[in-house]
């Protein structure tokens, strides 16, 4: 279904203009058939445009279907569908690859009336993009769960450590997790209880697998700052601003999540 340039003898619209025009068009069905789109006898053409404007819309409502599958459960079909139609007016794609598709979602569903009464659904959307995010992440190895051991105690203050790329933490005050293993359950049975407090996420993919971590209180402080190069000490010290901050357990929740994939002493290599 071909569209066609319009007739030689019309004065040609600016390159950028006509395609400004056209992507407003695409996704807006309010907005008239930008200029210049014809048959190939050189009449406009209203309906094969809205044919095309369709297909496309179709095709970023499943792209975010599949992008956010639990949304959509909690919601239903028919309803996410007319949410991401408003999404995808709102928010057209800024990239060719639809994988990455829909990072503003969380944002927008914050702001959506008709979900307002479902405060915990941004929450769970930026659970399962930072899933999508971790799983297309860069490949790197992981370092064994028992690299501490070949540092000093007396060096562990001074500890750098690099977290692999597919690293997302998520600070949640509904509990995200739980809402999201609740909805993937195979049966009522495997349904997990849903806490009445928020959780505190880790999520990663070490190797072939996204994985998902509870963390206990104030590992998010204490790996947010170790993540933008501090040594451990001062993660330490920016995780014990949480009263129940316990060192020894957030250091464990660390190794046996295997995010880190090198470290060293700082003003020294390791």
């Amino acid at each position: 279904m071909p569209f066609c340039a319009a007739p030689r003898n019309s004065t040609p619209m600016p390159l950028k203009h006509r395609q400004a025009d056209f992507a407003q068009a695409l996704l807006n069905p309010d907005i008239p058939v930008p200029q210049g789109v014809v048959d190939p006898n050189g009449a406009p053409a209203p309906k094969r445009f809205a044919v095309y404007r369709n297909n496309v819309t179709v095709s970023l409502i499943e792209a975010m279907a599949t992008a956010f599958p639990v949304i959509q459960k909690i919601v239903g079909a028919e309803f996410f569908a007319a949410m991401a139609r408003d999404f995808v007016r709102a928010h057209p794609p800024t990239s060719p690859l639809l994988m990455f598709y829909g990072e503003a979602f969380p944002d927008f569903l914050r702001g959506f009336t008709p979900v307002a009464h479902l405060a915990y659904l941004p929450e769970v959307a930026q659970l399962e993009l930072y899933r999508r995010q971790a799983y297309h992440a860069a490949d790197d190895e992981p370092l064994p769960d028992n690299f501490l051991g070949a540092t000093a105690p007396e060096d562990l203050a001074n500890l750098s450590v690099v977290f692999h790329p597919s690293l997302r933490l998520l600070e949640a005050t509904y509990p995200a997790l739980s809402l999201w293993e609740w909805n993937n359950a195979s049966n009522e049975a495997n349904r997990p209880a849903l806490p009445e407090h928020g959780e505190a996420i880790l999520i990663a993919r070490p190797e072939l697998t996204v994985e998902m971590h509870r963390l206990p209180p104030g590992s998010i402080q204490f790996l947010t700052v170790l993540a933008e190069g501090a040594p451990l000490g001062a993660a330490a010290e920016a995780g014990a601003t949480n009263p129940q901050f316990d060192l020894a357990t957030c250091i464990s929740s660390l190794l046996e999540s295997r995010i880190a994939i090198s470290y060293c002493l700082v003003g020294a290599q390791q």
